[in-house]
């Protein structure tokens, strides 16, 4: 009886702090949705030592402003359809880029979903690599 008075005496302070513990891990679960993330220096150590090949899902006209060295271009609209050009061995490592790695996650999810294995988001996109001082292309 004590705890449902407390409750009911707090409700607005039981309110906020379900809300913002949502809010903390929401994030994770978002995140954990398309498959595992990794940073532009996980991202350089896949591409130099175990030929991780690189697709950028911007659209075609994002895609020639600049993008990764080497990187092809699949349209996240096309991801599905396009999914057995990605690479012909299905264990080899695929890196999934977007602007800001927050659509490049629907494609993650879509190429493990056509039996990659080691597929990954780079997190933060394009924009995390430009920030971190690395090459691109036009």
């Amino acid at each position: 009886m004590n705890i449902s008075k407390f409750l009911l005496d707090n409700i607005y302070i039981v309110a906020v702090a379900v809300i913002s513990g949502g809010m903390l891990v929401w994030p994770m679960l978002k995140r954990g949705a398309g498959g595992p993330s990794i940073d532009t220096l996980q991202a350089t150590l896949l591409m130099n030592q175990q030929n991780a090949t690189v697709i950028d899902v911007r659209e075609q006209t994002e895609f020639e402003a600049g993008h990764i060295l080497n990187s092809r271009n699949i349209p996240l609209s096309q991801v599905e359809a396009r999914a057995g050009e990605v690479k012909k061995n299905k264990n080899l490592p695929v890196i999934v880029y977007c602007a800001s790695g927050v659509k490049s996650a629907a494609a993650v999810a879509a190429l493990k979903k056509s039996g990659y294995e080691q597929v990954f988001n780079l997190a933060g996109g394009i924009a995390a690599w430009r920030q971190a001082g690395l090459p691109t292309e036009k």
